[in-house]
């Protein structure tokens, strides 16, 4: 039932995603979120500080956003439950340009209150060592 629940947690985190809504988003977190995202310091601690990080990735995007995830995988033990999967997401730019990349998505949830709450993230993108330059054209 958990992995079922976690899917359930992942789509409803998914559809927020979707619709911009950053204090939908937000309701998916714990209040002491550690966050690792691809994009800004190397972490954050706390909802106030990712809810004001998720509101400047939301506003650089004007316009549709696109958070697919790809075969996702589920595992869960009482009250602990982690998924990982790969995310094709990205947004409408300002000329009405949809650009799009994928990342590497890891959450690590507990349940709280009934429900599956996500207490670490992890976004990344594979990088070319040499450059130092993230490889964004990578298909799975």
């Amino acid at each position: 039932m958990s992995q079922h629940e976690l899917q359930d947690a992942l789509n409803s985190w998914t559809d927020a995603c979707r619709s911009k809504d950053v204090a939908r988003i937000m309701g998916h977190y714990v209040e002491g979120v550690v966050a690792y995202d691809a994009v800004g310091p190397l972490r954050f601690q706390g909802r106030p500080a990712y809810q004001a990080h998720w509101q400047a990735c939301m506003e650089m995007c004007s316009g549709e956003g696109r958070f697919e995830p790809h075969e996702p995988t589920f595992t869960a033990d009482g009250d602990l439950g982690v998924t990982h999967y790969l995310l094709h997401c990205g947004g409408t730019n300002d000329k009405g340009e949809l650009e799009t990349c994928w990342m590497r998505v890891t959450q690590c949830l507990r349940r709280q209150g009934g429900r599956w709450l996500i207490f670490h993230e992890h976004f990344s993108a594979p990088c070319d060592m040499e450059s130092g330059k993230a490889l964004f054209d990578l298909q799975p």
